[in-house]
């Protein structure tokens, strides 16, 4: 007797969500009913907007189990889509809540790739350069997938994670960095305002010790050598423009009068006696 009261039509299945990554494909999951002991099968039909008919899941496999996947063939943008699962036994079935949605509203992409973080040293000071690449599987150089994205760093003993929207750039350059601190760091990214990513895995760098002090002590040296060698090619430069001015301009003798020896007569007003 209590045998036969454990074999019941299923519950009512619980229809989670889909998801696409690049608005070329998605996959729908759902959640069995833990009611009924007999083995159960489920059955997903959808139709789209203007459709007459109903059609099945076309790959229950590719995403794992309790779950629907439509490859590029059975994807369509900008159309509703309308789905009805099934869970059915020995017993009956049961029918979960419709649901409905729209492949461009459900896009989130994969976390964004290869990121990296690489301490520079410039003239206008140092920093921390992060770098990364977009999710594989997405045509963003076309431009059929555009993504925006989010950084979120901190000292790794830190308490709060510091987020930082890039925008369409795959790049970032940290400014505020302290010597001989690790810091860690992710990305994830979204396409047109719509769902966010999973973070990127954690990327982690390791600052060096002092590095301030030794940079002011490189740029007093660099400063002071070229100082000495403007003043010492500034100095090569007026010897030259003396010589120069020598050659091109020689001294300019005083007048003299024909038949008149200046030396003689300097003598002779030597002699001359006073008054």
């Amino acid at each position: 007797m209590g045998l036969f009261l454990t074999e019941q039509p299923p519950g009512k299945p619980i229809f989670i969500g889909c998801r696409s990554p690049e608005k070329e494909t998605f996959t729908c999951w759902w959640k069995p009913s833990s009611e009924g002991s007999l083995p159960k099968n489920y059955t997903l039909l959808y139709n789209r907007e203007r459709d007459k008919k109903y059609y099945e899941c076309p790959d229950y496999t590719t995403a794992g189990s309790n779950s629907c996947y439509f490859d590029k063939k059975h994807t369509s943008l900008w159309t509703t889509y309308n789905f009805t699962l099934m869970a059915m036994n020995e017993m009956g079935s049961s029918v979960a809540d419709p649901y409905y949605m729209d492949v461009a509203n459900i896009v989130q992409p994969d976390p964004p790739e290869n990121l990296s973080l690489e301490f520079e040293k410039k003239v206008y000071g140092e920093y921390v350069l992060l770098t990364w690449a977009p999710p594989s599987r997405g045509d963003v150089r076309s431009g059929w997938l555009t993504l925006e994205y989010e950084l979120h760093i901190k000292p790794e003993e830190g308490q709060e994670w510091e987020k930082i929207f890039v925008g369409q750039r795959m790049s970032y350059k940290m400014f505020s960095v302290n010597p001989g601190e690790r810091y860690v760091a992710q990305v994830r990214c979204r396409s047109d305002h719509g769902i966010w990513s999973n973070w990127s895995p954690k990327t982690y760098i390791k600052l060096p010790k002092d590095i301030s002090v030794k940079e002011v002590v490189i740029w007093i040296i660099v400063i002071f050598v070229s100082i000495a060698a403007c003043l010492i090619l500034l100095w090569i430069l007026a010897l030259k423009k003396t010589k120069m001015v020598a050659r091109l301009l020689p001294p300019v003798p005083g007048p003299k009068i024909k038949g008149l020896d200046a030396q003689l007569l300097q003598q002779q007003t030597c002699c001359l006696p006073n008054g």
